[in-house]
């Protein structure tokens, strides 16, 4: 007879260093760098958010606070995940709202 799973299947992940240029993290008996040159979203984080990671499947990492999922594979291959970013023609620059109106 064999006994049901219960509960959610995570594997650990840990940060074990911060530093000025990235973070490492371990798990799978691996050790990852993450450089904020090519992870910026991590760049002004706090320690404390930097190292709330979780790990809901082995091909995913989740930072709850900072909202930031990354595929495992981003992480082991950054480049084949080249940031990207494209405006449409036809898109106006959002403009600041909060501005008191100018003085005549």
């Amino acid at each position: 007879m064999k006994s049901a799973l219960r509960g959610k299947i995570s594997s650990r992940v840990e940060v074990s260093n911060v530093s000025r240029g990235g973070f490492w993290l371990l798990f799978d008996e691996r050790e990852l760098f993450v450089p904020f040159k090519q992870f910026p979203w991590f760049q002004d984080a706090t320690i404390r958010q930097i190292t709330t990671v979780e790990r809901p499947t082995s091909h995913h990492l989740y930072w709850p606070s900072l909202d930031i999922d990354l595929a495992v594979d981003s992480v082991d291959h950054p480049e084949r995940f080249p940031l990207l970013s494209k405006t449409r023609a036809n898109q106006k620059p959002l403009q600041r709202t909060d501005r008191k109106p100018a003085r005549r």
